[in-house]
């Protein structure tokens, strides 16, 4: 039941506008660097706004999932490292790999599946939200740098960080939130229509560059290697964390089922901006999620069977 529920109301809408994008670029040839710069400074940092000033902080759980994400994270970035210097990778492609194992599909995959396992449960749905946020906040710092540093050193990074519009609408989007200060609805609804199609656009953009490679270049080593650390070694690393801090119930369950979501699209999005190994990264993104209506689907039942 779950599998055909994660594949038709998370992995096809999602396989659909990848068509579509790939459909678009056949015929009209799109200029795949102006719509990367599009994304990374316009409809990106209006999504990581929104997303930080609209959402609820629950203070009850927030300790707890924040507590999990450090040691979670910061387990999958050890990982991920350690397997790409085994790999021997060169040194564009171990960032574009670190940030496929680290970076995990919260948004657009994570909170349809969240609504549709914790209907009746709201702090399930809460949680996801919440570890949406970490996702944007470690995506638009740790990937970035992953990225920057695997082509430039010292200031260089920083300042390039520093530029990113990204960064600035993370922290304006937290300050705000923080302090309940209430944008203008001039402002809002120009930067709501943006935020909301960003989804679209993303995935379109990622449709078009997939267009381009052969299909048969998705099976090479690294991309395997990498679904596999972020689809079975990530999911296996949260269940040690949830057990090492006592978790129970539908934090633990959420957590867990969390954990096993696919390498996020952003990951794409920042490499084909950066031009770095983007090729690899776009390739990581389609074939984690395909497999992940699979590995989603084991990792759901494991979750109901540990925690109820």
């Amino acid at each position: 039941m779950y599998l055909g529920m994660i594949f038709f109301k998370i992995v096809a809408p999602i396989l659909v506008l990848l068509v579509v994008g790939g459909l678009l670029q056949k015929k009209f040839t799109f200029n795949l660097k102006a719509l990367s710069q599009l994304i990374t400074y316009c409809f990106m940092p209006a999504a990581v706004f929104i997303n930080l000033y609209n959402t609820e902080i629950n203070l009850a759980v927030l300790g707890q999932v924040f507590l999990f994400i450090v040691l979670f994270i910061g387990g999958q970035m050890i990982t991920a490292r350690l397997v790409a210097g085994a790999l021997k990778l060169p040194k564009q492609e171990a960032a574009v790999f670190k940030n496929s194992v680290v970076l995990i599909n919260s948004g657009n995959y994570g909170i349809p599946v969240a609504q549709m396992i914790f209907a009746s449960q709201p702090i399930g749905v809460a949680i996801q939200v919440i570890l949406v946020i970490f996702q944007n906040m470690t995506t638009y710092t740790y990937g970035l740098y992953n990225l920057i540093s695997s082509t430039k050193s010292g200031s260089a990074i920083i300042r390039d960080f520093l530029k990113m519009p990204i960064v600035h609408a993370l922290v304006i989007g937290i300050v705000m939130n923080v302090f309940h200060i209430t944008l203008p609805e001039f402002l809002s609804l120009p930067v709501n229509y943006i935020a909301d199609g960003f989804v679209a656009v993303a995935l379109i953009t990622l449709g078009a560059q997939l267009s381009q490679l052969e299909m048969r270049s998705i099976f090479n080593k690294t991309v395997i290697v990498s679904c596999f650390t972020r689809l079975v070694i990530g999911p296996l690393t949260a269940l040690l964390v949830i057990f090492g801090l006592g978790l129970t119930g539908v934090v633990a369950k959420s957590l867990f089922i969390a954990s096993a979501f696919p390498t996020s699209r952003n990951s794409s999005s920042l490499a084909l901006e950066y031009d770095i190994d983007a090729d690899t990264a776009a390739q990581t993104v389609l074939f984690s999620t395909i497999v992940s209506c699979v590995t989603v689907t084991i990792v759901i039942y494991f979750a109901e069977v540990l925690f109820g």
